[in-house]
């Protein structure tokens, strides 16, 4: 293990992460809200940490192997995570906790969009801005961590997109390919956010809320600047443009890379896992609008509205709410929220266990069912006309082992906290697909929860974000071992 060097990238990564704190101070005194000291505090406080962090060892330079880009990667979220919630914690309004402050900035920096403030149409302008700044920032190491990284260090069956992704590099060491593929999806990234944020100026949205709203939505965050989310805004044209936004950014970022570079739009139809993404999408959509009119839940046209926001937001991950789906007759709750166990593609914004893991479960149990019938056939699991290898399929079959493992025991955790059983499940699926609301008590928030529950899922919300083996490795003696 490299420590010098992962102290090194450490402290840059805290210098530059310091740079955050200097937008949310423009908006503070363009406003006028009398909170820059918080972000003044919290740039000087990350600034000068990083710095000495970095003093020692900044002459050091080694390659990173594996080894490294793991605990890099834990490193990156964790630390991150707990200096964004320094202006959370100097602010006075609002008036938060540690466990809350870390909670909040968790939340937003792995896109999970769940909060524990109540009254948010009520806070400074600067610190509305900061939470959806939060998510935009978090989204884009998401989508560089997804397509660049994870591939690499073969986490759960991502190395299936080692040849497909536009950069990740093919040996067992972190290269400046990596930064080349950082650069160009970042591009993508920012044109992605611009694009949402002038349709929402342009359909009645103010410029702060546009943006706001733009960095949450490709993000797939889904924090927002109101109380009432998207509904606060009773918009059918914003709520198309964020339904839109929402579909393309949980998608393969790489298809969005290819699409540029070549300048078509076929194959994503080709892809099977865009496919398949959109028939759930289809399928959700189309039970919810019918039981929502069987019900008479809403007329007609609120049920075709309210169904196919609500549907697009929960699967994607997002989080946005027009409705409470929470309180929604039958089914309606649980299987939305099942849906969002599947999340967005792989290489997205999005959270859950994505939709190529789910594809490739039902193909290898479909395969299964054939063996039944034809016990000596060779019958290999296909995506597309490309044949899966049976490491791919172990590891994702690892990976949704280990995921629903963790997923009970941290409910049986938070229910040993003293939660009811359908907030303790809810919050853990919520936190752990990076979905954000959930049911029960966490509903509309989670400020009501005891403090041990609301570390656990910090802990959820990093599992989440980073597939799980990247974090678990680390407990592992193996992974200590020289």
């Amino acid at each position: 293990m490299h420590y010098r060097v992962i102290l090194r990238i450490l402290g840059i990564l805290l210098m530059v992460f310091s740079i955050t704190m200097l937008p949310p101070i423009g908006v503070s005194l363009f406003y006028n809200d009398g909170h820059d000291y918080a972000f003044v505090g919290a740039f000087a406080i990350t600034l000068l940490t990083g710095f000495l962090i970095w003093l020692p060892v900044y002459r050091v330079k080694q390659d990173l192997r594996t080894r490294d880009g793991f605990l890099i990667t834990v490193l990156f979220w964790v630390v991150l995570g707990l200096f964004g919630a320094v202006p959370l914690i100097l602010s006075a309004s609002p008036h938060l906790t540690i466990v809350d402050a870390v909670f909040e900035s968790l939340s937003g920096l792995t896109t999970t969009g769940a909060t524990v403030m109540t009254g948010i149409d009520l806070l400074p302008k600067s610190i509305l801005y900061y939470r959806q700044q939060l998510q935009w920032l978090g989204g884009m190491g998401i989508i560089v961590l997804a397509v660049a990284i994870l591939p690499m260090l073969g986490i759960g069956g991502m190395q299936l997109y080692r040849a497909e992704t536009p950069g990740p590099v093919k040996d067992s060491k972190l290269t400046p390919r990596i930064t080349e593929t950082a650069k160009a999806l970042w591009y993508i990234y920012l044109a992605l956010t611009i694009a949402c944020a002038l349709g929402y100026w342009l359909a009645g949205m103010t410029l702060f809320d546009a943006i706001g709203h733009s960095f949450s939505t490709v993000a797939i965050g889904g924090f927002s600047t109101h109380d009432g989310s998207i509904g606060y805004f009773d918009s059918t044209l914003i709520e198309a443009i964020c339904t839109f936004f929402m579909i393309i950014s949980a998608v393969n970022f790489s298809l969005h890379f290819y699409g540029w570079r070549q300048k078509t739009l076929l194959h994503y139809f080709h892809d099977p896992e865009f496919r398949f993404y959109l028939s759930i999408l289809g399928v959700v959509f189309l039970i919810t609008f019918v039981a929502l009119i069987g019900t008479h839940t809403y007329a007609p046209l609120d049920s075709l509205r309210k169904s196919s926001f609500m549907v697009v937001s929960i699967a994607t991950t997002t989080g946005f709410a027009t409705a409470d789906f929470a309180h929604w007759p039958v089914m309606l709750p649980f299987m939305l929220f099942v849906a969002a166990f599947a999340g967005g593609c792989a290489g997205s914004t999005g959270g859950g266990m994505k939709v190529i893991r789910i594809l490739l479960i039902l193909k290898q149990g479909y395969r299964e069912i054939k063996r039944l019938v034809h016990p000596n056939a060779v019958i290999p699991v296909k995506l597309g006309n490309k044949p899966i290898s049976d490491r791919v399929l172990e590891a994702v079959w690892g990976f949704f082992s280990v995921y629903l493992l963790v997923f009970i025991l941290m409910m049986i955790a938070l229910l040993g906290t003293g939660l009811d059983q359908v907030t303790a499940w809810s919050a853990v699926g919520a936190t752990l697909n990076n979905l954000g609301p959930g049911l029960g008590d966490v509903a509309v928030h989670y400020g009501d929860l005891n403090e041990t529950a609301k570390w656990i899922l910090c802990f959820a919300m990093l599992l989440g974000r980073l597939e799980v083996f990247t974090l678990l490795v680390l407990f592992t003696p193996a992974f200590w071992r020289r």
